[in-house]
């Protein structure tokens, strides 16, 4: 478990190349719950049954049997084939994300196990393709209705029974599934702090002073069994701060799940990684043990910058230290430059220090490799940082003489403004606002005159052009002489083929809106509810007698109006509307009985028609089911 580089560099090599890798933010909680096998087959029979015709007969034709039944074959097979892609799809490959949570499912759901669950989903849904495929092939020479329909029962039956294999691959996805969902979301490429040490030395505590996270803290050892996270703020950026559980001292291949998380996490994740120590030894485990711990799983540090913090100084502090503790302290980190800064998460003391002090190494560290990188030379050559020099002249502040006279010993000021507040609480009822006499005027008598008029505290009057009304004379009798000259009159000769071609383009515009606003008035009468003849006579002032005081003013007899109105009611069909002739008509009549052969054929009433005469489908309905027996097909 040292730093893999070569790991990492693929996985970043892969990242610039576009594949999804799964970059900064994992989101695990997405993945669709993977359904059991026996709710899976009753969910795809179920829609089978639910998309696909239900109604066949043997009088059929043999082709119509036989695209009957491979229909159900493809579509059970495609739906199939979706879920299954769907799983496979959401489910995380291990060498398309990053290596930390690559080697934590390993850790924590054994990657040949993961693999080799999605390898027989895959190979699954091959199998049923294959099966589709074959079935469809014979469906094709089918001669009967009881083949054709035994093939498709064939069918539809090693596809269930493939599925019904993959029963435990099913079963363990879902588990994977729900504790993917559970893992923390951590960035492998953010700011982050990473804590370690022994169980019960304080780690949680240190968490939970400096974030807003709520991880559990006991009096006893490995209270904490998997990474926790929680978030800070620091010179505006937003930080991570990872909780590992807690680390003992043996040998790799003897470490147990819940230390391997933290183990990974100290191999992969570009962190600050906080080394806390007991130094009381109130956890159980003496200094020289941890100090043992830090130099064991020192390679895993390599180009990270370590903070170590020795925690509970409130009950013990750093001076009252045995000197062989003061010596070993030394020995083990002061020689190679390590930062050692004590601090106590009960009294909160040192806390912040710490988290500074951290946070300043982990961003000071990140600007070293970017500056030590190959692609910082073409960004420095297109930098240059302007450094200009210092003054030699020694300038005084300029201060005031009025401001110099108020710092003055015994000054006095006499100068109280009187606001308006005051002169309100003074007058009471008797106030009015008065805004006209603070008005910045040449002559301030004028202020609160009506004429001129002011205007935020300037008078109008002052801009105004004394001479304006002997030049607007002026203006006027220049236009009566341009006036009686003709400068102002347009002939039709004078003007260009251009505006000539503008104003015959304007005339047909007007001439089409007046059509269509013509044609919109008459389909607005026409769309009305007809009136009787009743109404119509009414309207008409037509008497209803039948006498000669019936006949119209132009001569028409009872019998001629009759007949106006009957030949208005008189309309044709709308099936021999737009038919020129008889011969027309019989055609068309003939064409529409002929559509509708399928229809009736069929029992339906119209192409809308959605009904289904069997109520009860024999093969849903037939024989007895047991006590909790569903598997009805």
């Amino acid at each position: 478990y040292i730093l893999d580089l070569k790991k990492q560099k693929q996985w970043y090599q892969r990242r610039v190349r576009g594949r999804d890798c799964g970059m900064a933010s994992y989101n695990f909680k997405n993945i669709t719950v993977v359904p059991p096998v026996k709710d899976l087959i009753d969910i795809i029979l179920s829609k089978t049954q639910r998309k696909t015709p239900t109604i066949i007969h043997k009088h059929y034709q043999i082709s119509r049997i036989r695209s009957f039944y491979m229909r159900k074959v493809k579509f059970t097979q495609a739906n199939l084939d979706e879920k299954l892609t769907g799983i496979l799809g959401e489910f995380p490959k291990i060498e398309d994300i990053h290596p930390f949570y690559a080697d934590l499912m390993n850790i924590l759901y054994d990657k040949d196990h993961y693999k080799l669950a999605l390898g027989q989903i895959n190979m699954a849904k091959h199998l049923i393709g294959n099966v589709a495929k074959d079935y469809n092939r014979l469906l094709k020479f089918g001669d009967s209705l009881y083949r054709c329909k035994q093939l498709k029962r064939a069918a539809l039956g090693r596809m269930m029974t493939i599925m019904k294999r993959q029963s435990s691959s099913l079963q363990y996805l879902e588990q994977v599934r729900q504790h993917l969902g559970r893992l923390p979301s951590i960035d492998p490429n953010t700011r982050t702090l990473l804590l370690f040490g022994f169980p019960n030395v304080g780690k949680s505590s240190f968490v939970n002073n400096i974030t807003r996270a709520n991880v559990e803290v006991q009096p006893y050892a490995f209270t904490t069994k998997s990474l926790y996270v929680g978030h800070t703020d620091y010179q505006y950026l937003r930080w991570q701060v990872i909780d590992t559980p807690g680390i003992l001292d043996k040998p790799l291949e003897d470490r147990n799940t819940i230390e391997m998380q933290a183990i990974t996490a100290l191999a992969h994740l570009r962190a600050c990684v906080v080394c806390v120590l007991d130094i009381t030894e109130q956890c159980g485990y003496s200094l020289q043990q941890q100090c043992d711990l830090f130099n064991n799983i020192k390679p895993l540090f390599a180009n990270k910058p370590i903070i170590v913090a020795l925690n509970k100084i409130d009950t013990k502090r750093p001076d009252q230290l045995a000197p062989e503790e003061t010596a070993l302290l030394e020995e083990t980190f002061k020689k190679d430059g390590t930062i050692v800064i004590p601090m106590s998460t009960l009294t909160q003391e040192g806390v912040s220090e710490v988290q500074n002090t951290a946070c300043d190494a982990l961003l000071a560290h990140r600007v070293e490799q970017k500056m030590s990188g190959n692609k910082v030379e073409n960004i420095v050559n297109r930098l240059h940082v302007a450094m200009p020099k210092a003054s030699q002249e020694l300038r005084a502040p300029h201060i005031p003489d009025a401001v110099l006279a108020k710092r003055q010993p015994g000054y006095v000021n006499t100068e109280i403004r009187k606001l308006e507040r005051d002169m309100e609480l003074e007058l009471g009822d008797d106030y009015i606002l008065d805004l006209k006499k603070h008005y910045e005027l040449k002559n301030p008598e004028e202020r609160y005159d009506d004429i001129p008029e002011i205007w935020e505290g300037h008078n109008i009057a002052d801009f105004v052009d004394p001479d304006i009304v002997a030049k607007l004379d002026e203006l006027e009798k220049e236009e009566a002489l341009l006036e009686e000259a003709g400068v102002y009159e347009s002939e039709e000769e004078d003007m260009t083929d251009e505006q000539r071609d503008i104003r015959e383009k304007a005339g047909l515009i007007r001439k089409e809106k007046a059509i269509i606003r013509h044609q919109h008035r008459l389909n607005k009468h026409r769309n009305r509810t007809p009136m009787s003849e009743r109404v119509i006579m009414k309207k008409q002032g037509i008497k209803r007698a039948r006498s000669i005081s019936r006949v119209t003013d132009n001569g028409d007899t009872p019998m001629d109006v009759d007949a106006k109105f009957a030949s208005k009611r008189i309309k044709p069909g709308r099936d021999v509307s737009g038919l020129r002739d008889a011969k027309q008509i019989k055609v068309a009549r003939q064409k529409m009985k002929k559509s509708q052969i399928k229809m009736n054929q069929f029992g339906k009433a119209g192409e809308a028609d959605r009904h289904i005469a069997a109520k009860l489908p024999k093969h849903l309905f037939c024989g007895k089911r047991g006590a909790g027996k569903t598997d009805r097909r």
